[in-house]
């Protein structure tokens, strides 16, 4: 079984020309390919926010390697307009765009003014952007009168390749919905059960595409420093999916999530010093049927993190799986 092991680029926590260097030194160390994520605003009121899409041109025009996002049309977004930037970066990465789509978070989304839907109003908006997006980039003409409206949109460049329009989802309940629509599925780290049923249930629901998991992940060169950099950057980990969907700035989401432990986040952050452990995580999750593991280190020590797992960790990985 070959398994992609790749590097989530995380603009909340680095500023985007520090990012793009790192992203360039992971690609450098062996990584498969780059996943961005795409935020307005961090998860901590002390973090950063690089705008993805233009990230996202620099690294097409300074790198060879498959590149990836995760967008949310329907409030920040237009679809038509950010079926555009997908159009320009795939344009500028011919067959190396992937894109995932999904429902949202206030964090994002809240600065249009606009109300903050319910999750089924957000998965139903979230379908029927997809839809516009996915005919945009087939080169229609789009009018649409929903949840969202488009008025006579087209898009004049094109790429030579479509990009594939994965779904975002972190429950089984969510991704058995997008089956209906998404070329592929990109899901997080939780618990294995839960992990295990969100898979099992887009495949249930019909969907045939890959499945990519977004692996957050806390390594040092010692288990104390691995605990503490977990809690301190990355303790928004221990909260229900639903709050973070919910809460609006940054500042709400560090209170509630604060007083958590390493212990508290075993489920949402691979916390470990000892590279043996992440080897058995990753070979074991690639064992869910996944295409691609975008292994995301929550630490400050990105260089370390990169030589590391470079050196060490997708090698072994790698030979396991037989890729």
């Amino acid at each position: 079984m070959t398994v992609e092991l790749a590097y989530h680029a995380s603009h909340e926590q680095f500023g985007p020309a520090e990012l793009l260097g790192l992203a360039r030194a992971a690609a450098a160390a062996g990584f498969d390919a780059v996943l961005s994520s795409d935020h307005l605003a961090p998860w901590s009121p002390d973090g950063e926010s690089g705008f993805a899409w233009s990230w996202l041109g620099a690294l097409a025009a300074t790198t060879d390697v498959p590149l990836a996002s995760v967008s949310a049309p329907g409030q920040r977004y237009h679809p038509a307009v950010l079926a555009q930037a997908i159009a320009t970066v795939a344009a500028l990465a011919p067959g190396r765009l992937t894109v995932a789509l999904g429902s949202g978070q206030a964090l994002n989304e809240h600065v249009t003014g606009d109300p903050w839907p319910d999750k089924a109003e957000r998965n139903a908006r979230l379908a029927e952007c997809a839809d516009v997006i996915a005919r945009l980039l087939d080169g229609e003409e789009v009018d649409h009168d929903g949840l969202v409206r488009v008025d006579r949109a087209r898009l004049y460049s094109l790429p030579p390749v479509r990009p594939r329009l994965f779904a975002a989802a972190m429950t089984p309940e969510s991704a058995a919905e997008v089956a209906t629509w998404a070329d592929g599925l990109i899901t997080v780290n939780a618990s294995w059960d839960h992990l295990r049923d969100v898979v099992e249930a887009y495949r249930g629901a019909g969907g045939d595409g890959p499945v990519h998991v977004q692996v957050h992940v806390s390594w040092a060169q010692d288990e104390r420093m691995a605990r503490e950099q977990a809690v301190d950057q990355w303790a928004m980990a221990v909260l229900d999916p639903s709050a973070t969907q919910d809460l609006a700035l940054p500042a709400e989401i560090a209170a509630a999530a604060a007083g958590a432990t390493p212990d508290d986040l075993a489920d949402g952050v691979v916390v470990s010093a000892d590279l043996d452990e992440h080897v058995e995580w990753l070979c074991t999750c690639a064992g869910l049927g996944v295409e691609r593991i975008y292994v995301h280190q929550v630490g400050r020590d990105q260089a370390g993190f990169i030589e590391a797992f470079g050196r060490h960790v997708l090698p072994r990985v790698r030979e396991r799986l037989g890729g």
